[in-house]
């Protein structure tokens, strides 16, 4: 009996070494995999968070490897277009199922996957290739401002994607919807100004005139402007319907729009450019004060800070803020469209509206040049000789950034203010220079950086014995000492440019000294560079 058990056991043991000799190279695998499963468990908290594999890149890896058999088990129709007289081969392939032409590039085949235009060979061997855009690269219209600009007309002030006006044919709309259901909305095509042409990058400063046939409001009973942007894109025709201006009830005073009762706040007004960049504080302090002194009490400063009007810029303007003298628009924003200069299309168009009834002239020039006229005159006497006309420009009077007048004695010269001892001219001839200019704002529809392309009335540019503008290229972003030469001459050569001994600005120093300490006190005599 003890016999018979141990055979049976011996058989039981050969039976499953037997099993394990048969079934060796799959428990190899078995335990192999669970080896690696085991290592990857005991590696993976030490793998960062970032490294995944998505479903949707599982599926392109599977897709790759059955790419051939589709090409193989896909049937290809050729089809030339007879409206096409360069021979222009398409290679469309419709869908079994829908009949949607679904296209995909191997060699000079077309394949089904995917919704893609198909190339084209050309008799000569060559490949055309076509582009299909998916989403959006920018937006269609980015709105700053609306304004009314008289009893029957608007303006609107914005961006819009430059390669839509390139490529496309965007058009605008102008609607006014009344407040008072009772009363009929009307519809008008707008009017498109491209102010900054040639200059855009990504985006494009587009002024929107909507001009209606009749009085709009008329009854002061309230309302609101939409501006309809169609991109006129051939793939993709889309409406956006925009509110840009909305007008309570008996918010509108139409007195302002009547030319018989006109009634400016100020004479003149300064459009300034946007402000970005490390700005020195101390230049910022001498350019407001001559203006200021300048321009006169019926004036006022417009400033668009870009980035550029750090604490101790904002300091240096805090006190002629606080006299009602100055006016700082916060444009931070803009950054985030690139359009060309910080968008100072746009932002020098938005000023142009905002203040064109309260103004009865606009200078538009930058925080590194200063306005002058000859000695004995006044800026009332030479605007009265230009008052026929709605735009004039200013001339440049290129000065030196660096090289000053050491009249005084080098110590005196380097506590003297920046325009005092910058007192050297470039001389050196030059086909033409940049100008500058001014406006009276109720003859402009549009306006640029050097002159309006949209005005109204007569353009004068001979005002060179009349006024000039002195520029001091870049000064306003050195937050140092300019001055880098001394000189004592009246004529000097300096990098084999003719310098001539310019002392406009600096005859008025003291004067413009004087004047901020009486209009403001010795707030900013501490002013650093």
């Amino acid at each position: 009996m003890a016999k018979e058990k141990d055979q049976n056991t011996k058989d039981n043991k050969n039976l499953l070494i037997c099993f394990l000799w048969n079934f060796s190279a799959e428990l190899k695998l078995i335990l192999m995999a669970l080896l690696v499963l085991c290592t990857l468990a005991t590696l993976l908290p030490f793998i960062p968070s970032s490294f995944s594999i998505s479903a949707s890149e599982l599926r392109f890896c599977i897709s790759r490897i059955a790419a051939p058999d589709a090409v193989n088990s896909t049937s290809l129709a050729v089809v030339t277009d007879p409206g096409l007289e360069n021979g222009v081969i398409k290679r469309p392939l419709k869908d079994k199922a829908n009949g949607d032409t679904k296209r995909l590039f191997s060699g000079n085949t077309v394949v089904d996957n995917g919704d893609v235009k198909p190339k084209s060979v050309l008799n000569n061997g060559v490949t055309k290739r076509s582009f299909t855009g998916y989403g959006w690269a920018a937006y269609n219209f980015v709105l700053m401002s609306a304004y009314r600009g008289g009893v029957n007309s608007f303006a609107v002030i914005g961006l819009s994607s430059k390669p839509l006006h390139v490529y496309a044919h965007p058009s605008y709309r102008c609607e006014w919807v009344p407040l008072n259901q009772s009363e009929n909305r009307v519809l008008t095509d707008g009017s498109r100004i491209l102010t900054d042409w040639g200059y855009g990058r990504v985006y494009t400063t587009v002024v929107v005139n909507c001009t209606f046939p009749a009085t709009v409001n008329s009854k002061n009973s309230g309302g609101t402007l939409l501006l309809h942007a169609t991109t006129g894109d051939a793939d993709r025709n889309v409406t956006d319907s925009i509110p840009v201006l909305t007008e309570s009830p008996n918010a509108v005073d139409f007195d302002l729009y009547d030319t018989n009762r006109r009634r400016e706040k100020y004479d003149y007004l300064y459009c300034g450019s946007s402000l970005y960049g490390n700005l020195s504080p101390q230049r910022v302090r001498e350019w407001i004060a001559y203006h200021a002194r300048f321009f006169g009490e019926k004036s006022h400063f417009v400033l668009h800070d870009a980035g550029g009007v750090q604490e101790e810029v904002l300091e240096v303007l805090r006190p002629w803020i606080e006299l009602g003298r100055v006016t700082l628009h916060d444009i931070r924003d803009q950054e985030r469209f690139d359009g060309y200069y910080h968008n100072q299309f746009m932002v020098v168009n938005d000023c142009l509206h905002r203040y064109r009834f309260d103004a009865k002239w606009i200078f538009f020039f930058d925080v590194d040049e200063f306005i002058g006229i000859p000695p004995n005159n006044t800026i009332s006497s030479v605007m009265e000789t230009l008052e026929e006309y709605s735009q004039f420009t200013i001339e440049q009077m290129p000065m030196s950034s660096q090289l000053c007048f050491s009249g005084d004695g080098a110590a005196r010269t380097y506590r003297k203010w920046g325009f005092e001892k910058l007192a050297y001219r470039d001389v050196k001839k030059v086909p033409r220079r940049d100008r500058k200019y001014a406006v009276q704002p109720r003859h402009v529809f549009a306006t640029g950086v050097h002159m309006s392309q949209n005005v109204q009335g007569k353009t004068y540019h001979g005002t060179g014995s009349l006024i000039r503008y002195f520029h001091y290229h870049g000064s306003i972003s050195q937050r140092r000492e300019p001055c880098r030469h001394l000189f004592n001459g009246t004529r000097i050569m300096f990098d084999n440019n003719p310098y001539v001994l310019d002392t406009t600005m600096r005859d008025v120093g003291l004067a413009v000294k004087t004047f901020e300490i009486r209009t403001i006190g010795d707030r900013l005599i501490r002013t650093r560079q």
